[in-house]
């Protein structure tokens, strides 16, 4: 699934992977350090995203807030950032709901990022969009 999101965000803007640093919050965090102007973070479990979704979510931002694509479960699948400088790490339950109150922010409906993959009925739900390399895993 990671491939197929590298593959999403890779044509649209250069691409940093966010490793491990105790939790999402802080990975994410330590990933932006040096970095400028609008940012993307796009989820590893969006194995759908294309890079028109990015696009799409880069351009959707607010003067200096946040874009945001929210799960069905209300946690945040994508968000993109006027500067990584508005960045907090809100991940977890209900964190789409604090990610919009921590800034001025837009809600954007993109199936693509919006479908994340929790388990394996995920993948069998999903199959017919799925990116490449998540399909040919599973066929392996």
């Amino acid at each position: 699934m990671l491939v197929d999101v590298l593959a999403a965000c890779e044509p649209v803007a250069r691409t940093v992977i966010a490793g491990s640093a105790g939790g999402q919050g802080p990975a994410v965090q330590e990933a932006l350090v040096g970095l400028e102007g609008p940012v993307a973070i796009v989820n590893a479990d969006l194995p759908c995203a294309r890079p028109e979704d990015v696009k799409r979510l880069l351009a959707e931002i607010p003067e200096d807030g946040i874009a945001l694509v929210e799960a069905a479960d209300g946690t945040t699948n994508a968000l993109a950032l006027s500067s990584p400088d508005v960045f907090q790490p809100l991940y977890g339950p209900g964190s789409a709901e604090r990610f919009r109150a921590a800034a001025p922010s837009r809600t954007i409906v993109i199936e693509n990022l919006a479908d994340d993959v929790d388990t394996p009925d995920d993948l069998a739900r999903l199959a017919e969009r799925l990116g490449p390399s998540t399909r040919a895993a599973l066929a392996s």
